[in-house]
């Protein structure tokens, strides 16, 4: 079976082995959050996206990996309850927007911004500024080298059916204008995409139904 991406709470990881590197996502608490743990298979270096809640399920998905970096993908709670305890165990820098940094529960040691990148041993995953769902919401993005694809986390800001949620007429035209601009109109279609919660999907999949989404507001 390869990976679909189809995970559920207290169920295995499902694992993508990749040229360059190896995706394994786990869904964890009663939110069915996803973790994703990104491993540079020629270095054994890896980054963990979300560190969102069961730190033991955590470290069992980390194993023997060195985790140097936690990104965490934006401010909500739901997204960091595990956070002192993997920074604890890995000794890992804590990577966030200086924008959402200050509702962490630990501090932010290496601030991002868009544009800036972050490495995974020999693999570089760049990070997309999203504002709306947060002020300081981000995905990452990696490139893979020929026949890997384009991969692309993004929290709770994109997921299949729509962006994420917002709380304001601006702010939900903040998120789904930089959505459109920064991912839609800079990726290609088979961009696969893998959400804070919930299944994956692809730009592919998701790009006709943008003007659906403008339309209903949500």
């Amino acid at each position: 079976m390869g990976y679909t991406g189809d995970v559920e709470v207290g169920g295995p990881a499902d694992v993508r082995e990749l040229p360059g590197l190896t995706i394994s996502k786990l869904a964890v608490s009663e939110m069915a959050n996803n973790a994703y743990l990104l491993r540079d298979p020629d270095s054994g270096e890896a980054v963990l996206i979300d560190a969102a809640a069961e730190p033991e399920a955590l470290r069992a998905l980390i194993g023997d990996a060195h985790v140097h970096t936690v990104v965490t993908t934006h401010g909500h709670w739901d997204h960091h309850r595990a956070l002192p305890e993997v920074v604890q165990a890995t000794g890992a820098v804590t990577v966030a927007h200086p924008a959402d940094a200050g509702d962490l529960p630990v501090p932010v040691q290496r601030p991002v911004v868009h544009g800036e990148t972050v490495r995974v041993g020999g693999q570089t995953l760049e990070v997309i500024h999203l504002r709306g769902h947060t002020p300081g919401s981000i995905a990452l993005l990696w490139r893979g080298p020929e026949g890997a694809g384009t991969h692309l986390f993004t929290g709770d800001s994109l997921f299949p059916g729509g962006v994420g949620k917002t709380w304001s007429p601006e702010d939900f035209t903040s998120l789904v204008d930089d959505v459109e601009e920064r991912l839609f109109g800079a990726l290609p279609d088979d961009t696969w995409v893998y959400p804070g919660h919930g299944k994956d999907t692809t730009l592919g999949a998701e790009r006709p139904h943008l003007p659906e989404w403008r339309a209903r507001g949500w």
